[in-house]
């Protein structure tokens, strides 16, 4: 008895704090610091559904914005650490594994250890993730910005843009979400993106409860048309804020390891181009806070689902 009393205490003392029902009913979430927010950039995070093009579109956006005479940094919030790749032209070395590097002593780094200046002047950070089924990606998130402050990284920042991990909408990768001003959907014209869509929407919904977060709209991505979205957005109260179609010279960017802002001046990409700026342009005057009211599963399906 003495062994299973000592053991619960210990379990006790090493258990991590967490927020029990704060974050939308029932759930259970680490908690972060509330010394590390976010002050003075405007703080933006990128969703949707995992392959559908959030590092592209985010690093669109950032050089758009870097365009704009803006002071940007971009964090990627994927093991894959792959989110700056156009930016900077190569794979960046993640924050958790330099963070292993020094055994965790973090007044061990210089700025230039874990950030690197991209296109544009656009600071690129990797946080990257826990090895595969372990961990918690919020703590990843957590660690990244409590050294972007430490080094004083976001006192001199206008935007700060967070990629986040596809598909995910768990606590941990919610945890961008905390630092946000507002969230940015990636979709496609089709059912499985729009129903990534409605689940990201019921997690900042969650959000939006106790921090200040709010959605701006989402991106059709990918798609030659926007009908289905369209149709989805009309359904829950949602706005589509910009349409990037199926232009090769997208694909042919992240070949070329470069952002459309480096690429030569087709017709396409002058396209493309336009419409990150302009979708820059809307996100920095500031969009409406929208509240949609996501379907539940059942009704996303008779509205998509089906012939």
């Amino acid at each position: 008895m003495r062994e299973a009393a000592g053991l619960e205490a210990r379990r006790k003392v090493e258990t991590p704090p967490v927020l029990r029902g704060q974050d939308g009913e029932g759930s259970v979430q680490v908690h972060q610091d509330a010394s590390l927010k976010i002050e003075g950039a405007k703080v933006f995070s990128v969703y949707g559904k995992g392959g559908i093009g959030k590092s592209t579109t985010s690093s669109n956006i950032s050089a758009a914005f870097a365009q704009m005479g803006k002071r940007v940094l971009q964090i990627g919030c994927d093991p894959k650490h792959d989110s700056t790749f156009t930016l900077t032209g190569r794979l960046q070395p993640t924050v958790i594994d330099i963070l292993k590097e020094v055994d965790f002593h973090a007044e061990e780094l210089r700025p230039e250890d874990f950030v690197t200046t991209g296109w544009g002047g656009v600071h690129c950070v990797e946080a990257g993730g826990p090895p595969a089924g372990t961990g918690c990606g919020g703590y990843v998130v957590g660690q990244t910005v409590k050294l972007l402050k430490q080094h004083h990284m976001l006192e001199e920042t206008d935007v700060v843009i967070f990629d986040v991990l596809g598909d995910v909408v768990c606590g941990g990768f919610a945890a961008p979400l905390q630092h946000a001003d507002r969230a940015m959907i990636v979709t496609a014209n089709d059912f499985d993106s729009i129903y990534a869509m409605n689940r990201i929407i019921a997690a900042v919904q969650a959000k939006s409860a106790n921090y200040k977060v709010r959605l701006a709209g989402c991106v059709a991505n990918r798609s030659k048309d926007t009908n289905e979205v369209d149709r989805y957005c009309k359904a829950v109260g949602f706005n589509r804020i910009a349409h990037m179609p199926d232009y090769d010279a997208i694909r042919r960017s992240r070949l070329k390891k470069k952002t459309l802002f480096e690429m030569p001046d087709e017709d396409d990409i002058v396209a493309a181009r336009a419409e990150y700026i302009r979708l820059a342009e809307t996100l920095w005057r500031g969009t409406d806070p929208l509240a949609p009211a996501p379907l539940e599963d059942r009704e996303i399906f008779e509205m998509l689902g089906f012939d």
